[in-house]
């Protein structure tokens, strides 16, 4: 008999495969991150359609293979439909789930990481908080729950609500990341921070990152 499980999780990235199938890969609670076979999921009106787009956060029940997961139902929570109309605010998302998938790695414990990106998302959909703020906080806490964080650099004058901020990302629980604003000074302060702290600790070009620079 096929064992099967049930995994809580969040779509990063979908890849069309053969005429109507789905490779999903899954950010998950149980298993880290880990890839998955949709059949049938291109196919108008199929039950997997909607549920294997990137961001889709739920629970999803996957039978095991040999080599990999295919994945049979899912009740999805939050599609982060906001994110679908907007077509800046869905690259930024994008980005946030190559850096998740940078981070993450199979059978890991990634429960922080998948918090992260969950509640980053959810705050990429809040009006009273811009995207660019969002994506230094994002940046800063993937960081920090990677182990790499160095703490407020030492090298840079910066205005002690800046400070404050870098301090208050990285102490912060992620469920209380996003309760602040910050002045235009701050913010561009913040984003040299995590612009430089991004190209020490994350050896790769983001393909999501290459294009937000050319719409923002």
């Amino acid at each position: 008999m096929q064992e099967f499980l049930w995994v809580t999780g969040i779509i990063l990235k979908q890849t069309p495969i053969g005429e109507y199938d789905r490779r999903v890969l899954l950010l998950t609670k149980e298993k880290g991150k880990i890839s998955a076979f949709a059949r049938g999921a291109r196919k108008p009106g199929n039950r997997l359609a909607a549920a294997t787009n990137p961001f889709s956060f739920g629970t999803f029940k996957l039978y095991a293979g040999r080599d990999s997961y295919t994945l049979s139902e899912a009740e999805i929570h939050n599609y982060f439909a906001e994110l679908m109309t907007d077509y800046v605010g869905a690259y930024y998302g994008m980005y946030f789930a190559e850096v998740a998938d940078y981070y993450t790695r199979e059978n890991n414990d990634e429960r922080e990481m998948m918090k992260l990106l969950y509640q980053s998302l959810r705050a990429l959909c809040a009006p009273s908080l811009p995207d660019p703020l969002v994506k230094c906080i994002y940046e800063l806490k993937a960081i920090v729950v990677n182990g790499e964080f160095p703490g407020v650099p030492g090298d840079r004058k910066l205005e002690t609500s800046t400070i404050y901020a870098i301090q208050y990302i990285e102490r912060a629980p992620i469920e209380k990341l996003y309760t602040f604003n910050v002045t235009d000074a701050v913010l561009q302060e913040l984003k040299e921070v995590a612009e430089e702290y991004r190209r020490r600790f994350m050896d790769r070009t983001f393909k999501s990152l290459e294009i937000l620079k050319t719409l923002c």
